[in-house]
C-alpha cells in the first residue's frame, strides 16, 4: 500500500467467527509498533496482538481506534464494511 494512510477494518476469517479491528498502513516497526498497540489495547480495554506489521484489537473497536489514530495525526479511513 505505502500511501501514507492508515486502515482500520474488520476481520472474522480464521478465528472461529470471533470478531478484530485491524489496523494496517502504518509506518511503523519493531518497538515503535508495539507501543502503539499497547496504547491501543489499553483505550479499547480489549487485548491484541501485532502481527505481520497489522494490529489486531479484539473486539469491533474501530471508532475508538480511529478517534485515537486521528488525535495521534494519523491520516486515517476506515476500511471494508
Amino acid at each position: 500500500m505505502g500511501d501514507g494512510v492508515v486502515r482500520v477494518s474488520r476481520s472474522a476469517k480464521g478465528r472461529g467467527g470471533k470478531c478484530v479491528s485491524l489496523v494496517t498502513g502504518l509506518q511503523l516497526e519493531g518497538i515503535e509498533l508495539g507501543k502503539l498497540a499497547k496504547q491501543l489495547k489499553q483505550k479499547c480495554g480489549s487485548g491484541g496482538t501485532v502481527k505481520q506489521g497489522a494490529i489486531e484489537i479484539q473486539g469491533d473497536h474501530r471508532a475508538i481506534i480511529v478517534n485515537e489514530l486521528e488525535r495521534l495525526g494519523c491520516k486515517v479511513k476506515l476500511a471494508g464494511g
